[in-house]
């Protein structure tokens, strides 16, 4: 395992890049991301273990960031201003564009996979703007009407993306929609919705992931501790997987890059844990509404909440990199905490 000291800024996301085996870049934040600077740290894995080769300081916070799919060098950050920024790291101290358009902090940045010219962004202030590099303004705005955490394009098309809220819905957009009055919103999923019809409390949803593998599929989690994957072409159906063992809020969920059934998690319980969706085993749950995931392993090493994680894209399976408000950034392999 190894480790780099983000000291005086907690780690707000994690991201490999997508040219380099050996480059992370780490959003984060002064004072727990309450008050205060950010700063964007661009690391190398080297021999002699992790370095930094740059970093950006802003004047508020940072939320997350996303590697631009089309520019090795460029990625973009989510602000506490309300900003979004884009920084050349063959560039030194400031950005090359920074938007400012949403009306409350930006939680969540992500890059169009597909068409790779695009990305969008989602704020407290209710709405998801798309953008392009080249543009001073944004494309479009696609209003939720409650506080979005995280937002992100679907990997297998350009077109559609994904978001989930504050008031527990884990929304689907598809861009060659009609506008209309329903502004490209094509599904609405509540993520307490049973198939059993049991009444769920609403909670706060905060993270999601799409399926790289099976294109329906996406991964929701939040408050409530729970893990839930939906297919989207069933929205009535409920949760195909439910996956549950964290002890606190989940911050983060992402599904493997390499096998289409594992995912990685990281909670306030300051544990980050490995899941398989049970969809490879072939079992039904003992309700027989759903397949029957399990964890598969956790990691524990860090001593605050971990609020970040990534699969790195190359390379053995397995590798990965998480960061929390311990002030540290850990590179780890899955498989050695298989089991425990």
């Amino acid at each position: 395992m190894l480790e780099f000291y983000t000291q005086g800024f907690k780690g707000h996301a994690v991201k490999y890049s997508p040219f380099f085996d050996s480059r992370i870049a780490v959003a984060s934040a002064a004072n727990f991301g309450l008050v205060g600077n950010g700063r964007l740290y661009i690391l190398g894995l080297t021999p002699e273990g992790i370095i930094a080769e740059k970093w950006f300081d802003t004047q508020d916070a940072l939320y997350d960031l996303s590697w631009s799919e089309s520019h090795e060098n460029q990625c973009v950050v989510a602000c506490g201003d309300g900003s979004v920024k884009l920084f050349d790291i063959s560039l030194n101290e400031f950005p090359v564009q920074s938007w400012q358009e949403h009306k409350r902090e930006v939680f969540a940045v992500h890059w169009n996979l597909v068409a790779k010219d695009t990305f969008c962004s989602s704020s407290w202030d209710g709405t998801i703007k798309i953008w392009s590099p080249q543009r001073s303004d944004s494309l479009l705005t696609l209003p939720t009407h409650s506080c979005t955490y995280s937002a992100s394009f679907s990997p297998h098309s350009p077109s559609i993306l994904s978001s989930v809220s504050s008031d527990s819905q884990l929304r689907i957009f598809d861009l060659r929609t009609p506008a209309s009055v329903s502004n490209h919103l094509t599904t609405s999923i509540s993520l307490q919705a049973s198939p059993q019809g049991l009444a769920i409390p609403p909670s706060e949803a905060l993270t999601h992931d799409w399926n790289k593998y099976r294109p329906s599929l996406v991964a929701a989690a939040g408050v409530d501790q729970l893990i839930r994957a939906f297919d989207i072409r069933s929205p009535a159906q409920g949760p195909v997987t439910v996956l549950s063992g964290h002890g606190y809020a989940i911050r983060k969920v992402a599904w493997s890059p390499h096998l289409s059934d594992v995912l990685l998690s990281a909670s306030y319980d300051m544990t980050c844990r490995v899941w398989t969706d049970g969809s490879t085993l072939g079992i039904a749950d003992n309700q027989g509404s759903g397949q029957q995931g399990r964890e598969l392993g956790r990691m524990d090493r860090h001593t605050e909440f971990a609020i970040g994680v990534d699969w790195c894209l190359f390379g053995a399976e397995g590798w990965c990199a998480s960061v929390g408000w311990d002030e540290r950034l850990l590179v780890w392999d899955v498989r050695a905490m298989m089991g425990q």
